[in-house]
């Protein structure tokens, strides 16, 4: 599957749907599912309900999608959180902070010289991760709640209070956005605050209307605040576009793995008890989950899809499969011929 990818970028495939020149990549972790018995040391263990304290044993996996422009989302790779190591009261279970340092080594590697922009949620938003994503020379935006860096969060609002000047008001659709930032912005982390990063943040306020016609028939205003910490300093002229191209885009690996847990291609089963057959079957799925968005995307098939919709197009290509008997002369004329994978120029 990385091998595909690989070569769609190296063929340039995706050069039309890249985000400020950047491939995408949205990084978030999941659970796969749980037992209340430790079937193998690997697996990770909590307790649950309340004073009972009851240990159960859960199987969690870090996964990484491919943005692009149009909104596709191609499936990347799946590092699975392990516990071999692990001696209760003695060392630290494996999280999802080790496993995206263990990804963004295999990234690298895989990747060397392709411009990379990672998107994350807050959990993200600490020194070692920042660090490594400036080591590997990665742009990114990454989520930041207002508990989790008190002290950047204090000095972004207070740099933003006295310089009024870094903000802009945006008219998206039928929302209004409010951007205000404070760029370099000093992290201490680590022992003796030994660690230091620059950072930039930026903070949008998102107004909008809901006509409640159906019940109480008024309008009322809503509003939510979003943060992010940025790679690059904030300016009028790019705040719109990282937030919304780059920073907001993260939403779409949460919409990927719920089509894979919620939409036929039963991410939490189990499959086999034995870790590695587990693995393998997990890593089958996201072939087949690649696959399946390459060609429901593809110039060739996307008007079927759009008139039958995307499980109607595989109840159609299945019953087309089914009922057509097969022609050795056609299925050779097909092997033979030269076919290149266009992507769709609207998703």
């Amino acid at each position: 599957m990385i091998e595909l990818i690989k070569d769609l970028i190296r063929r340039k495939k995706f050069k039309n749907y890249l985000i400020r020149k950047h491939y995408l990549i949205a990084i978030d972790g999941t659970q796969k599912f749980y037992r209340d018995y430790q079937w193998d040391e690997k697996c990770l263990k909590r307790h649950v309900g309340g004073e009972a304290h009851i240990p159960q044993f859960y199987v969690y996996v870090l996964e990484s999608v491919l943005i692009l422009d149009n909104g596709i989302t191609l499936p990347l790779m799946s590092i699975f959180l392990k516990n071999q190591d692990y001696i209760e009261g003695v060392t630290k279970q494996d999280c999802e902070q080790r496993a995206f340092r263990r990804m963004a080594e295999k990234l690298k590697k895989i990747f060397p010289r392709t411009r990379i922009a990672v998107v994350v949620d807050g959990l993200y938003a600490c020194g070692p991760i920042i660090r490594t994503c400036r080591t590997n020379s990665w742009d990114y935006m990454i989520v930041l709640k207002e508990d989790c860096l008190k002290d950047v969060w204090h000095e972004a609002t207070g740099l933003i209070r006295i310089d009024p000047e870094n903000s802009l008001e945006v008219i998206w659709g039928d929302r209004k956005h409010v951007y205000k930032w404070a760029n370099d912005i000093e992290y201490e982390y680590g022992k003796n605050g030994r660690n230091k990063e620059i950072l930039n943040v930026v903070i949008c306020q998102e107004t909008w209307w809901e006509n409640h016609s159906r019940s109480t028939k008024t309008i009322e205003e809503k509003n939510t605040r979003y943060a992010w910490l940025s790679s690059k300093r904030i300016n009028a002229k790019n705040v719109f576009e990282r937030c919304t191209k780059m920073g907001r885009y993260r939403w779409k690996i949460e919409n990927n793995i719920l089509t894979e847990k919620h939409q036929g291609y039963k991410y939490e089963h189990c499959y086999s008890y034995t870790w590695n057959a587990m693995e393998g079957f997990h890593y089958l799925m996201k072939i087949g989950r690649l696959l399946n968005v390459m060609a429901l995307n593809s110039e060739l098939l996307v008007n079927k899809v759009k008139e039958l919709g995307v499980r109607g197009f595989i109840s159609y290509l299945k019953l087309v499969c089914n009922g057509s008997p097969l022609n050795k002369a056609e299925i050779q004329k097909v092997c033979e011929a030269k076919w290149l994978w266009t992507l769709n120029l609207v998703a």
